[in-house]
């Protein structure tokens, strides 16, 4: 699968919203409990109510078998932008779980069946790492996970990665995004006590350990099904989700990151104007200096289906408002191909219906 030309800007794709509802069944948890104010926030500077992005969608049919429908699984591009890696899901109206990986050549528009290898899972994070590939972390299946597996796709192969020091408590729901340090960062989740987390983490490849990064001081609120990114900037950008007693939430948070263990601070951003609908489980993928956002479940419990970007300058803009597109759905997954100046998303569920449907989004 030969190399495309892309665009100067650095593509760095998310994983982490395809993630499951953050409670033992699919149903909405009712909103309850107000959020506390944070105690330190960061102004967006300019701020601007969005403005409209000229693109359109339209539905692609890709040649070959395609994965199953499903949702809460993950779609990741490799460092070349030439394949997006699809692992993992469950469809709750079929057989549950899966295990099964895709390689979608981006350039063909075409899907191809691999070899599986971790245990089937679904509301996993996955993250592109260079020199080592696809890793996978976390999930649930009938228990909850936090191993680390690295898919080599040269050799076709998957081994488990060691999981030494601080190691992340078993989860899903959280997210994760391999930052300008090389390690992979993971923050927040939800587990089998019922327990919602606002940890962060880190993974070190070299000496296979996890440090503990978490900060003191205000943070976000415990929540699952949320994303987190690196900016071009280097800040550890977090957003949205669900935490206990409120379906959906629609905060952003930067982690600034310290010199020194114990000096990392979460920041609060204040989003002016007309910002996106609280949301969880939403599909995330970055888009030259921001991050394009689509769907998720709404505060009501229902289903969204707009598109936003949100600007590393802490700004947003809707994405084609009004133009026909994917059904609203959550639990989908973005990948983002500059190359062809477009993203793609897959999959996803509205209530009782869970979608196999591949669409295109063209951008400028």
């Amino acid at each position: 699968m030969p190399s495309q030309s892309r665009r100067s800007a650095t593509l760095v794709v998310l994983v982490a919203a395809a993630l499951t509802a953050c409670v033992g069944s699919p149903s909405p948890i009712a909103s309850e409990d107000p959020i506390a104010s944070p105690t330190a926030r960061a102004t967006a500077s300019p701020t601007a109510a969005p403005t409209q992005i000229p693109t359109g969608w339209r539905e692609l049919i890709a040649s070959g078998s395609a994965p199953a429908p499903r949702e809460d699984h993950t779609w990741t591009v490799d460092a070349d932008g030439d394949v997006a890696y699809l692992f993992g899901g469950r469809d709750v109206t079929g057989p549950g779980s899966y295990g099964d990986l895709w390689a979608y050549d981006l350039s063909a528009d075409t899907w191809q069946q691999l070899s599986g290898g971790p245990p089937a899972r679904f509301g996993h994070n996955a993250a592109w790492v260079p020199s080592i590939g696809l890793v996978i972390f976390a999930g649930q299946d009938q228990a909850f996970f936090n191993d680390l597996w690295a898919y080599d796709s040269v050799a076709n192969s998957w081994q488990q990665l060691p999981g030494n020091g601080d190691r992340p408590v078993a989860r899903y729901g959280s997210c994760a995004a391999v930052g300008p340090d090389g390690r992979l960062w993971i923050s927040h989740g939800f587990t089998s006590e019922g327990s919602r987390f606002a940890d962060t983490r880190a993974y070190d490849f070299a000496t296979g350990a996890w440090s503990d990064e978490t900060p003191t001081g205000a943070a976000p609120i415990e929540r699952c099904l949320h994303a987190c990114w690196w900016t071009d900037g280097g800040q550890f950008t977090l957003y949205a989700g669900q935490t206990n007693g409120v379906t959906s939430l629609g905060d952003r948070w930067e982690l600034m990151v310290g010199p020194r263990p114990g000096t990392n601070a979460w920041l609060e951003l204040d989003q002016d104007g007309s910002p996106p609908a609280a949301r969880n489980l939403y599909a995330a993928a970055r888009w030259e200096l921001g991050t394009l956002i689509f769907g998720g479940q709404a505060l009501d419990g229902t289903y969204l289906d707009d598109a936003w970007l949100l600007s590393d300058d802490g700004r947003h803009a809707q994405v084609a408002p009004g133009v026909a597109g994917p059904s609203p759905r959550s639990g989908a997954e973005l990948v983002a191909d500059p190359g062809r100046g477009r993203v793609l998303l897959f999959g996803g569920k509205a209530g009782a219906s869970v979608f196999g449907d591949l669409w295109e989004l063209t951008l400028p």
